[in-house]
């Protein structure tokens, strides 16, 4: 189990790293396995928060009014990343929005990591939805302000360290960490598990269907399943 890491998350406007803003990082970094120094920072994004992202995270235009702007911000993170390595739950959705970001302000960041959602997808195949929220009702780790970022990545480090202790021997090779390829631009397309799992959980919630499956990407999928999972349809 890594003993030092930067585990974070990120609250957006939407899915796409190429189209949507962030408007939350939070991330705590680990020493020797105790949390060192703490991560919270709003963004005020160029546009308004749409109403089902104030319904999913609590955030609101008024929060984000004082808040620095990416130009701001996104420096202090990579600063306070140094050359760690990431963990994060479905971490190359975060990291591809925080990659395109420093591409845009000209800095490097290229980064290792380890993936709780990609570890779970190994270890727990049983389980229906490996969504953060799920993985934690399973081992009862509170998370009391889910989906706002510095409570997500608390809950992910916490997973992390869960799920090593009962797994890592056994699979030692998903708990490696690997290159953080960014993969925004090719994100590939739903899979027909993930689109009958959508289909069934909406009729199951009498919720009309409003993604479109030809151009639903995995990321996406993921996305909407958690957010009906949770009670919170994006």
């Amino acid at each position: 189990m890594l003993k030092s890491y930067i585990a974070f998350d990120i609250e957006t406007t939407g899915l796409s790293p190429e189209m949507n803003e962030i408007i939350e990082i939070g991330a705590l970094k680990v020493r020797g396995g105790r949390v060192q120094e703490r991560f919270m920072e709003f963004i005020k994004p160029k546009n308004s928060i749409p109403d089902n992202i104030t319904a999913l995270t609590g955030i609101t235009n008024a929060m984000v009014e004082q808040a620095g702007n990416m130009e701001q911000v996104l420096p202090q993170f990579l600063k306070f990343c140094e050359d760690d390595v990431l963990i994060g739950h479905n971490l190359i959705f975060d990291y591809s929005f925080v990659k395109i970001g420093a591409d845009t302000l000209g800095s490097d960041f290229e980064r290792h990591g380890i993936d709780t959602l990609k570890i779970a997808k190994r270890v727990h195949r049983d389980l229906p939805s490996k969504s953060l929220g799920e993985l934690c009702r399973h081992y009862s780790i509170d998370n009391s302000a889910a989906h706002r970022a510095y409570h997500d990545a608390l809950a992910t480090a916490k997973l992390y360290q869960t799920l090593a202790h009962y797994f890592e021997e056994d699979e030692p090779e998903v708990f490696q960490p690997c290159p953080l390829i960014c993969g925004a631009l090719k994100c590939p397309s739903a899979t027909k598990k993930q689109l009958d799992f959508l289909k069934r959980l909406a009729k199951q919630k009498g919720l009309p269907q409003t993604w479109n499956p030809e151009t639903l990407t995995r990321n996406e999928a993921s996305q909407l399943i958690d957010g009906i999972l949770s009670g919170r349809n994006l």
